[in-house]
Formats: C-alpha cells, sequence, structure tokens
C-alpha cells in the first residue's frame, strides 16, 4: 500500500464539530471535497445523496431549529439548554448536511445500498479533508428529523437528513484512539 496513503488513513480522526476552528475549507477546496464525493460507489448510478451547505449567514436559522427541536424532546427545558441548543449550529466553520435521496422512481435499488454510497460519499470527503490539512468531524440527532429541519433543508418527500458534516482547523490535538486490529472484525467461512 502507498506510504501516503496509509498515513491519511491512519491520521484521520473525527473532532466534535464545537472542536473545529477557523480557517475552514474555501471554495476551491470545498470543491475539491465535493469532487472525492463524487468518486464514490453508486449502484445504478442514481446518485442517491447530495450535501446542502449551511453558511455563517444561516446558522442563526438553523439555530432556530435547534432550539425548536430541543422544546418538542424537552418542553421544560430552561434558558441555558436552549442557548447550548442554539449556539450548536455555529460549531465549524464549515458546516454540510448529508442528504440521502431516496426516490422511489428508482426502481430496485435498496434504501441500504443508497445509504452505503452515501457512507462512501462522506468517506471520501473526511480523506480528501485530512489530505488538504482540513479537520472534520460529524454530527446527527434528533433535530434532523424534525419538521422544521425538512423545512429549512428544502427537502423532498423521499429525502433524509442523515447527519451535519463539519470541516475546519483542529483545535488542540487529543491522542489518537486505540483501533481495532484487523482479528478483531474480520473472519473466514
Amino acid at each position: 500500500m502507498n506510504d501516503e496513503l496509509w498515513e491519511l488513513l491512519a491520521a484521520r480522526r473525527n473532532l466534535g464539530l464545537r472542536r473545529l476552528e477557523a480557517p475552514g475549507p474555501d471554495d476551491d477546496s470545498l470543491r475539491r471535497l465535493l469532487l472525492a464525493a463524487a468518486q464514490a460507489p453508486d449502484h445504478g448510478q442514481l446518485h442517491p445523496w447530495r450535501f446542502i451547505q449551511i453558511p455563517q449567514e444561516r446558522r442563526p436559522d438553523l439555530g432556530q431549529v435547534f432550539v425548536e427541536a430541543l422544546a418538542e424532546r424537552e418542553p421544560a427545558g430552561d434558558d441555558a439548554s436552549r442557548t447550548s441548543a442554539y449556539q450548536k449550529a455555529f460549531h465549524a466553520p464549515c458546516l454540510l448536511v448529508a442528504v440521502c435521496v431516496d426516490d422511489p422512481a428508482d426502481g430496485t435499488v435498496a434504501t441500504e445500498e443508497k445509504l452505503v454510497s452515501l457512507g462512501c460519499a462522506i468517506q471520501n470527503m473526511l480523506l480528501a479533508a485530512q489530505a488538504l490539512g482540513f479537520a472534520s468531524g460529524l454530527a446527527s440527532g434528533g433535530a434532523l428529523e424534525t419538521p422544521a429541519m425538512r423545512r429549512l433543508l428544502r427537502l423532498d418527500g423521499y429525502e433524509r437528513a442523515i447527519c451535519f458534516i463539519g470541516f475546519g482547523s483542529a483545535a488542540p490535538a487529543r491522542p489518537s484512539r486505540q483501533r481495532p486490529a484487523p482479528e478483531d472484525f474480520f473472519s473466514i467461512l
């Protein structure tokens, strides 16, 4: 295996979005990340995913969606928890939402295959970000499933927001975690 590729794979870490600082990718770097996503396997060439960037000027809208989602989950939430929910929208200098496009008109390709394709696209982006010198992280949560989020993202009925992807520069590095050895997850039938 090419040593540079192996070093890239071994160095990639998921950072919490709050640990991603400016600068994030510029337009050219973001385009390169999206080109990396486009290399993902895609059974039937359906392109069963897309990415939505949430620019800084729209982060207050996202913050409001987070507050609404919190109010639905915890109607008795206090001001501190609402403020915390709102502030989550401002983590990561570059913030994308990964969306699975599960159009029933696509025929016989299973939803699971579409999700695998999206996962591969995301991983390609994470590795490309690492190669470009950026840190990255994924985040999910119940807010992705809310009607308010669907409205904000303008999702079609057959689309589903899967996760947030943040890109930026790494805050102070944490030690790397122990990765599983192949014998921990590999067997021969």
